[in-house]
């Protein structure tokens, strides 16, 4: 690893030195929407003397260094009309764009839909894209958008069924996903167990899914990152927006702070179908809301400041003798700053907060739990010449675990406070990436990130002989908790354990004509939190742990090939990749594993390993009145967990076992018809293999009860995942374009009343005495309407 990092330091002082060998001069500037001066992300600014171009960055920012002379600036967006201009360039020059919309077509479909095609040139795979727009088209339960569901219809994405929270990627655990807002992680991305996703459209600028080949600018998990921005806001007017739906509504404002300086955002969601209750004599709550906000400010040319937030709630109660409350807090304060035309940095403080409340009146006591981190980043993008950019930075990150807190709720409770014992850690990462133009049809990116995790101290910590705390019962052929021998005391700064790890990145794209390219990738991640949860999809009393003395840091390697192609300048694309993926360290369970409450989780879990590999195919239509996507994925995902001597017979017997998440077939069809002026219709198919589980295999009968006996792990499946959806979005005034505009969306979710099975029970007819098997089944078809405005 010396020699390779010693190689990369080399080949950046080769590169700069000649690349800086003749007389150069850079472009660089902001990009923004006229109407708004909101900054705009991927715009293209093309030479087309020199056949080259940049791309502006996540703040708008572009910067491009060509040789002396005088050339035509082609700035190209779709949705907007071409900025057009000639620059001599004999010196460093600062140049400012703002674009006009194009009102061709509506805005509110196309404004962004770039971002969502193929780059053919680019090294970076593995990257979905997806606009506010398209998110918003696509029909959703309830008919509210939803972030999450719509990137499940992506190759590679599945959830764990039906109403169930989180995603997996690439066969990989939920827990293995960075989820980003506005830098800020987020730890639980749903609303009402599943239901609904922690996202409002609205206040979304730009999306993005790493699957693989992931910058070195990211770390801390090993399957994928979701990476979310919020809009800025309307620097130049004030302007409303919203939508009233069958169980839930949401606002957004936005307008200047002061005009082409500083803007706002303010938005709200809250669903309401818990105040129809009671005139079903039901004392029964389930609803949530949300706030997302955002305040930006330039200070002048080089300086910017931003303040964004989120907070959401999700509240659950029966009747008064049980209540749940949980959802996330996250603040971020950032500092862009421009140091030259060539150097832009990123400075951001973060805090983000999960709770988890429950309030158990039947037994007089409340329960809290939650994970705290404060984060600080210092990000740099370096534009060393055309042909090589440079990002590198530091990021730190402090965490505070509470795995539970019990307190009576009443002077009456039998109940003795009890608290777990908090775990705290600090994280810290340098990393440097670069881009590289190697010809005009090979381009690389590579990078390096040196990761540290150190588990910091505590009250208690348990010691056990030989450093086991699960052991195995030879006699039993089982594993079991291993009996403490005492326990260690600490301090908060005193280290328990830490960890380093190396972590190298690299892709590289070879254009094979001017539509078509092959790429590649391989990256190594590390990621140091674990989620301890035995269900197939997350709930909000799963608990986040620390790595530590007795749980490992997961390690992953990945590699991908794909082949790029696009088709009829670019109206259609076909994106095919293959990926291998092995992780150590995945954390596994023994047999009977309690994790609620548990003070003591190093004596259930195992340490053991998983490895995923599959087919993805994304075949796109970008233009013209039909739009879509048909997405197929093929796929394995297995985890492992041998013994550990040759006496113990490991999880599953030692061999590999389906993951819950392990889905060998994966198709979903995607497709929006714009019939006229006013009526747009949209639709959706998706067909998954059922969800891996353990059914019993058979009974014997002890003491007159009987019991039933299971097979291996994960061996059997649910029935086959399906269902069809349609929404149609009807405008009344299309052409208008200021004041209030409205539109409708009329929705229709699993068209054909589908009853997928989101679990099967087994168990003894109380009438008849003979067993049978029990399926539950979540959503049959459901219509909805809402009303959406702006103005």
């Amino acid at each position: 690893m010396k020699h390779v990092t010693n190689y990369i330091l080399i080949l950046f002082l080769l590169c700069s030195s000649v690349l800086c060998a003749q007389e150069k001069f850079t472009l660089s500037g902001k990009i923004t929407e006229a109407s708004s001066n909101e900054t705009l992300i991927s715009v293209n600014v093309i030479i087309p003397e020199l056949n080259t171009g940049a791309v502006t960055n996540e703040y708008g920012f572009y910067s491009i260094t060509l040789p002396k002379g005088t050339y035509k600036v082609i700035v190209s967006y779709i949705g907007f009309s071409d900025a057009i201009q000639t620059i001599t360039l004999d010196s460093d020059i600062s140049k400012n764009f703002s674009l006009e919309e194009s009102f061709e077509n509506l805005d509110e479909v196309i404004i962004t839909e770039n971002i969502e095609k193929l780059n053919i040139k680019k090294p970076q795979m593995s990257v979905n894209a997806l606009s506010s727009a398209t998110i918003k088209d696509i029909p959703v339960v309830f008919g509210e958008a939803d972030v999450i569901k719509a990137i499940t219809l992506l190759p590679g994405v599945t959830n764990a069924g039906e109403g169930s929270s989180g995603f997996n990627v690439r066969g990989g655990a939920v827990d293995q996903n960075l989820i980003l807002l506005d830098e800020a992680t987020v730890f639980n991305s749903s609303h009402l167990f599943g239901f609904f996703s922690v996202f409002n459209p609205d206040a979304i600028k730009d999306i993005k899914l790493y699957k693989g080949g992931i910058p070195a600018r990211y770390g801390g998990r090993v399957s994928s990152v979701l990476d979310i921005y919020q809009k800025e806001g309307n620097s130049k007017e004030f302007h409303m927006n919203g939508g009233i739906g069958i169980v839930a509504s949401r606002i957004l404002a936005e307008g200047p702070i002061k005009k082409d300086k500083g803007s706002f955002l303010f938005g709200g969601r809250s669903s309401y179908a818990h105040l129809f209750l009671p005139l079903f004599d039901i004392d029964n709550k389930a609803y949530f809301y949300d706030l997302n906000t955002k305040l930006s400010y330039d200070i002048n040319d080089n300086n910017s400041i931003y303040l964004s937030g989120y907070f959401g709630r999700d509240v659950f109660s029966i009747s008064d003798s049980f209540e749940n409350t949980y959802g996330n807090t996250v603040l971020n304060f950032r500092w862009n700053h421009l140091f030259s035309d060539k150097l832009f940095s990123n400075m951001s403080v973060i805090y983000s907060d999960y709770y988890y409340g429950l309030k158990l009146n039947f037994v007089e006591f409340d329960w809290n739990s939650g994970i705290q981190n404060f984060n600080f980043k210092y990000d740099f993008k370096h534009y060393l010449a055309d042909g090589f950019k440079l990002q590198y930075g530091i990021n730190s990150i402090y965490y505070k675990f509470n795995p539970g807190d019990i307190k009576p709720s009443t002077p009456t409770s039998g109940i003795n406070s009890f608290k777990l014992t908090d775990k705290y850690a600090f994280e810290n990462a340098v990393y440097i990436d670069a881009e590289h133009k190697i010809t005009d049809k090979l381009n690389l990116s590579y990078g390096l990130r040196i990761s540290s995790f150190l588990r910091l101290g505590q009250d208690q910590l348990n010691t056990y002989q030989d450093n086991q705390a699960v052991v195995f019962n030879n006699d039993f052929q089982i594993y079991q908790k291993a009996t403490p021998t005492g326990s260690e005391s600490y301090n908060k700064s005193d280290v328990i354990e830490s960890f380093a790890n190396i972590e190298p990145r690299a892709s590289l794209a070879y254009q094979l004509n001017d539509d078509a390219s092959i790429k590649a990738s391989y990256n190594r991640m590390t990621q140091y939190l674990h989620l301890l949860s035995n269900t197939s999809s997350p709930t909000p009393l799963d608990v986040w742990t620390p790595s530590g003395k007795y749980v490992k840091p997961q390690l992953l390697d990945q590699v991908a090939l794909g082949y790029f192609r696009s088709f009829n300048d670019d109206k259609y694309s076909l994106e095919v990749e293959t990926y291998y993926k092995k992780i150590q360290n995945r954390i596994d369970y023994i047999d009977g594993a309690d994790l609620i409450a548990n003070d003591a989780i190093e004596q259930v879990i195992l340490n053991g390993e998983a490895r995923a590999y599959g087919l993805e195919i994304l075949l796109r239509k970008n233009e013209g009145r039909f739009k879509g996507w048909l997405a197929y994925t093929l796929s394995k995902s297995e985890q492992k967990t041998p013994g550990r001597t040759t006496n113990e017979t490991g999880i599953n017997n030692g061999n590999w076992y389906n993951t819950a998440y392990d889905k060998t077939h994966d198709i979903s069809l995607t497709g929006s018809y714009d019939w006229n002026k006013k009526w747009k219709f949209n639709a959706n198919f998706l067909f998954q293999t059922g969800q891996p589980t353990t059914y019993p295999n058979g009974q014997y009968t002890y003491n007159g009860i009987n019991i039933p006996s299971y097979s291996n792990r994960n061996t059997d499946r649910l029935p086959a995942y399906h269902r069809m959806d349609l929404s149609a979005n009807y405008t009344p005034k299309p052409d208008k374009t200021s004041g209030w505009q409205s539109y409708w969306v009329f929705s229709i979710y699993n068209l054909y009343n589908r009853r997928n099975a989101a679990s099967i029970t087994f168990g003894e007819n109380r009438m008849t005495g003979n067993n049978e098997a029990t399926r539950l089944a979540i959503f049959g078809l459901i219509p909805s309407v809402s009303y959406n405005f702006k103005f």
